[in-house]
Formats: C-alpha cells, sequence, structure tokens
C-alpha cells in the first residue's frame, strides 16, 4: 500500500529545499567545486526522508523532477539580471540604444 501523504511530503520538501539552492547556484561558476556543492547538497536530505518515511524507491523519479524544478525555479531571480544594463555597481552607457 502506498503511503500518499509521505510521497506527497518528500516530493515537495524536495522542491522547496532546493529552491535556496537553486538561488545560490545561479550566481556560480559552472561546474565549480560550490556549484556541484549547490546542486547535490538536498540529496542527503530526500534520501533520509525516503527511507525513514518509507516511500518505495518507484518514487525516486518524482523526487529528482521536483528537486530539478527546484533548482529550476530557484535560480530565475538569481539570473534575472544577468546580462542586463544597470547591474549595481556597474557603469552604462545610457547612449546606447538595448533592443
Amino acid at each position: 500500500m502506498i503511503n500518499w501523504p509521505a510521497v506527497g511530503l518528500v516530493t515537495s520538501v524536495s522542491l522547496v529545499a532546493n529552491l535556496p539552492l537553486g538561488y545560490w547556484r545561479a550566481g556560480l561558476r559552472k561546474f565549480s567545486p560550490a556549484w556541484f556543492v549547490a546542486v547535490h547538497l538536498s540529496i542527503p536530505l530526500i534520501v533520509y526522508l525516503r527511507y525513514r518515511l518509507g516511500v518505495s524507491y518507484l518514487f525516486i523519479p518524482f523526487t529528482l523532477g521536483m528537486a530539478v524544478a527546484g533548482q529550476l525555479l530557484g535560480g530565475i531571480p538569481g539570473r534575472r539580471n544577468e546580462g542586463k544594463p544597470g547591474k549595481p555597481g556597474e557603469v552604462v552607457d545610457r547612449t546606447r540604444h538595448y533592443g
């Protein structure tokens, strides 16, 4: 028998735990040691919860999908100003036209 509340809790935690990690990851150089930590830091928590609550290994794709979604959603605010003129501390030539 499937414990649906436990499945919901594990998938929700995997999403929510990855939101701040995704925000942190967005500001890091890709494939740096800190980037790998930001991507993989939530895995021990998710595995612990899955075992502790008795959630089947068949739900790993769902928890993985929610973790990826949390990384992507958390990274959106970190990338919002990337490449745009007017970043804090940046001198911007306002005479040029930005299309």
